[in-house]
């Protein structure tokens, strides 16, 4: 087995790679960005269908056919481009993440577990791809593990914890130490079918991911809630991450105020505090929600939800991994701008 090229750590609120902070010496607006992640939501990268009445939906408008395998081809291709922009994290999941934009039915079956728990091997061969090119170019992956509308796959409970506890093991036993686990997809959701997902119970399954070792390492791990709520007390306190959803967020005080009360909670114990999902597309001007993230010490990221069209956003497959819309540019021209000195960019003021 290959050895890896990137060793995530954490001192802190401080992201480290390979013991060194993210981002040496760069300041955005006068506040340091180092130890900080720039992050995307690219959830559907590993992303299968196996419903008849619904895959077709993703075919690809050049082939007419839906391609799993050309998904995961063409999104491992983007990230040297992702990299070379600023990124430094995507957010990819296991049973996808709601791939029709406004149908809450999800009547498709993605997931890459079996209803007992067990792992499938072609989704996990998939995300292998997704995590080795990753490690190679020096990026963080946050692993989504369950999302809601899928999690009716399972058969009972046992199987949700035996779920949790194989592919926990998997990413340890291949060596994987570029990895943050993100539990499950906003556990305060409504459409979850399991109360072990819901916020009373989630810090269990937190605890399992945590509980997995191999050779005296373990994963760090969190999990998030909707769109400016933060995750409760016993939660952040059971996390490794405080994993944060700006999306629905239209006052970019609000994402100051999240980051106040995540910390207000973590206490003497600081931990990273990391926005992985915002729909936020204010960067034409200031305040934003990822300028205001940046300027109190917060990680951000960008979900691009798209219109279910093969050019627009990162959400719905067949997703266009390349960045061909303007505001998929736009996000990519800020990063840029706040992470590379050599780039040039003026940020409006108003």
């Amino acid at each position: 087995m290959p050895e890896p090229q990137t060793r995530l750590s954490f001192d802190g609120e401080c992201v480290l790679l390979n013991g060194d902070p993210t981002l040496p010496g760069r300041r955005y607006r006068g506040t340091s960005l180092s130890g900080l992640l720039p992050n995307a939501r690219m959830v559907q990268a590993v992303f299968d269908d196996e419903t008849p009445d619904t895959v077709g939906q993703w075919a690809y408008p050049d082939t007419g056919e839906w391609d799993p395998d050309r998904n995961v081809t063409e999104f491992v291709d983007a990230l040297p481009t992702y990299y070379d922009r600023g990124l430094r994290a995507v957010t990819v999941c296991l049973q996808g993440g709601r791939p029709s934009i406004g149908n809450r039915s999800n009547p498709e079956r993605v997931s890459a577990f079996r209803p007992d728990g067990s792992l499938k091997a072609a989704w996990m061969d998939r995300l292998a791809r997704v995590l080795d090119r990753a490690d190679e170019l020096g990026m963080v992956v946050i692993v989504g593990y369950f999302y809601f509308g899928q999690d009716d796959v399972f058969d009972d409970e046992t199987a949700i914890r035996a779920a949790t506890r194989n592919v926990t093991d998997w990413l340890l036993e291949h060596e994987y130490h570029n990895v943050i686990v993100e539990v499950n997809n906003e556990c305060n959701h409504s459409l979850w079918d399991h109360d072990l997902f819901g916020p009373a119970q989630i810090p269990e399954l937190i605890e399992l991911v945590a509980s997995c070792t191999r050779d005296g390492r373990r994963l760090p791990v969190g999990t998030s809630f909707g769109g400016g709520v933060v995750p409760t007390p016993d939660v952040i306190e059971a996390s490794d991450v405080a994993l944060l959803h700006g999306n629905g967020v239209d006052d970019p005080a609000r994402i100051a105020d999240m980051i106040a009360e995540a910390r207000a909670i973590t206490g003497e114990n600081p931990i990273p505090i990391i926005f992985n999902e915002d729909d936020n597309h204010g960067f034409g001007s200031y305040p934003n929600n990822m300028a205001v993230a940046l300027e109190h010490g917060a990680s951000w990221g960008y979900y691009s939800g798209g219109r279910n069209d093969y050019r627009s956003g990162f959400q719905s497959p067949p997703v266009q991994w390349a960045i061909t819309t303007p505001e998929k540019e736009a996000f990519f021209r800020y990063v840029e701008a706040i992470t590379r000195p050599d780039a040039v960019f003026a940020e409006p003021d108003h």
